[in-house]
C-alpha cells in the first residue's frame, strides 16, 4: 500500500492515494493523516494548533455555503522542529460541533475520523487543486522564504455521501515537496 513520508534526503511525498483512508489514519494510534506519515517515516511529528471561530475567506465560504463564523483549526506542522507545513482547516460550526473537533487534540484519527462517527463521513469524494503561488509576508517569514517566494497550495474539499462540503482545508508547503496522485484510465 502506498503511503507518504519523509525520505532520507529530506523530501516529502505525499501520496494521496491513501492518506485519507481510515486504517493510514490511524495507524498506531495516530491522531490523523500527518501523524501517521511522519511516524511511519521515522520522524518526530508536532503540530501547533490554534482552533477559533472566524468568517471564512470568501472562495473557503462559497465552498462551505456558510455566509457567517466558521470553526478554523490553524496549524504548523513539524517533523521534529523542521516546519514542513502551514495548514488552515474550515469547518462549519455544526458540524464541527456534531463532531467535537473544537479543542486542539481531537482523538486518533482527527478531525475526519470525528466527522465520519459524527455521521459527516467523507468517504465518498475529496477534491484537491493544487496552485503555485507567491507566499504571503506571513507564510514567507514562518518558512525561511523570501516574500513572494513561489509556495504550492492545496486545497482540500471533503464532501459527504449526500455532497456537502464538510471541510476545506489549505495547505502551503515550500521546497522539498513530491505530491502522487492517480486517475482511472478507463
Amino acid at each position: 500500500m502506498a503511503s507518504n513520508m519523509i525520505g532520507t534526503d529530506g523530501v516529502v511525498l505525499r501520496d494521496a492515494r491513501s492518506r485519507y483512508r481510515t486504517d493510514q489514519r490511524e495507524e498506531n494510534g495516530a491522531h490523523g493523516a500527518y501523524d501517521a506519515e511522519v511516524r511511519r517515516s521515522g520522524g518526530t511529528p508536532r503540530a501547533e494548533v490554534d482552533v477559533r471561530r472566524e468568517a471564512a475567506p470568501a472562495d473557503v465560504a462559497e465552498l462551505l455555503r456558510e455566509s457567517g463564523e466558521v470553526v478554523v483549526r490553524a496549524r504548523r506542522m513539524f517533523d521534529g522542529d523542521r516546519l514542513i507545513q502551514l495548514v488552515n482547516t474550515y469547518i462549519p460550526v455544526d458540524v464541527a460541533q456534531a463532531a467535537g473537533v473544537e479543542q486542539v487534540d481531537t482523538g486518533v484519527g482527527g478531525i475526519i475520523s470525528r466527522m465520519r462517527e459524527a455521521g459527516f463521513d467523507q468517504g465518498a469524494e475529496a477534491t484537491e487543486d493544487i496552485t503555485l503561488r507567491g507566499a504571503t509576508d506571513d507564510e514567507a517569514a514562518a518558512l525561511g522564504l523570501q516574500p513572494g517566494s513561489s509556495v504550492l497550495t492545496i486545497n482540500h474539499v471533503g464532501r459527504t455521501e449526500d455532497g456537502r462540503v464538510v471541510e476545506v482545508t489549505q495547505h502551503v508547503l515550500s521546497d522539498g515537496w513530491k505530491l502522487r496522485y492517480s486517475v482511472p484510465l478507463v
